[in-house]
């Protein structure tokens, strides 16, 4: 049996989560937006029969996208205070179609450092790089699963405002892929307005990656970023710079996003006719 593996990565510190500025919780929903808990947010499912409703957290529903979409295996890189995580998956949570492993990244101290937390999980194979925030549509993880290099999917703005929770504002602010001759030419984290005129038709990154195993190396290599940080953008872009291929798919699906505690009810909705198995 072939696997197909996938880390998301769930060690952010939910800075904005926590901000208790917006959004209307219940007290479940208000509990894991304190301790910033974005994977773990609970998302009602509404019961057949429309007697009431339960709730899945949030990351239920990305590991239930990712079964759906041919995946196998799936890492969640954690704090090394995950024990309530854990707990829920190896308990009530356990995932029916996932094989599931956790990898601790000590601190959040950025994309490329989490990345690399699951190398030995990873090894020599390729694997799905996503967000414990975001919600992926099926099409799109599927897009990326077998391919025999390096990949991202990335997304026209005009198709994020259509199709996701995410505000025009908050867009203009995600990194863009710059694509060649359909391949990622590079990446530019936090583009300022003028970068981003100068772009043109640059696509928008939602951190959705087919990682090659050389990527381990990469993230090993860069320095901290501006914001402190080791960055995964700058990772891909040393691989590009050597020479690796990222071929890119235009993803024609929309991501829902869960960072702020105004986002609860809009995914809320969303997901509301999905159904989770993992």
């Amino acid at each position: 049996m072939i696997r197909e593996r996938a880390v998301i990565l769930a060690r952010g510190l939910g800075t904005r989560m926590r901000e208790a500025t917006d959004g209307t919780l219940d007290p479940a929903q208000a509990q894991a937006a304190e301790t910033g808990a974005k994977a773990m947010m609970p998302i009602a499912v509404p019961r057949a029969g429309g007697s009431g409703a339960a709730s899945r957290p949030f990351l239920d529903y990305s590991l239930s996208a990712l079964a759906d979409a041919g995946y196998t295996d799936v890492c969640l890189v954690v704090a090394p205070d995950h024990e309530a995580i854990a707990r829920h998956y190896s308990g009530p949570g356990t995932p029916r179609r996932l094989r599931l492993a956790f990898a601790v990244q000590e601190a959040p101290i950025g994309t490329a450092d989490a990345v690399a937390a699951a190398e030995p999980w990873t090894g020599d194979d390729p694997f799905l790089v996503i967000n414990g925030d975001n919600y992926y549509a099926v099409p799109t993880l599927a897009s990326l699963v077998g391919r025999p290099g390096a990949a991202t999917a990335l997304y026209r703005a005009d198709t994020l405002l259509a199709k996701s929770n995410i505000p025009a504002d908050r867009i203009r602010a995600f990194a863009l892929g710059v694509v060649e001759d359909g391949r990622l030419a590079r990446v530019v984290e936090k583009p300022t307005p003028a970068q981003a005129a100068a772009l043109g038709g640059a696509l928008v990154s939602m951190t959705c990656w087919r990682m090659p195993p050389e990527i381990h190396a990469a993230c090993r290599r860069v320095t901290r970023s501006v914001r402190g940080e080791y960055e995964l953008v700058d990772a891909v872009n040393a691989l590009i710079a050597g020479g690796v291929r990222f071929d890119v798919v235009v993803a024609e699906d929309g991501v829902l996003d869960l960072s702020r505690r105004a986002d609860v009810a809009a995914v809320e909705h969303a997901l509301a006719g999905v159904i989770v198995d993992p």
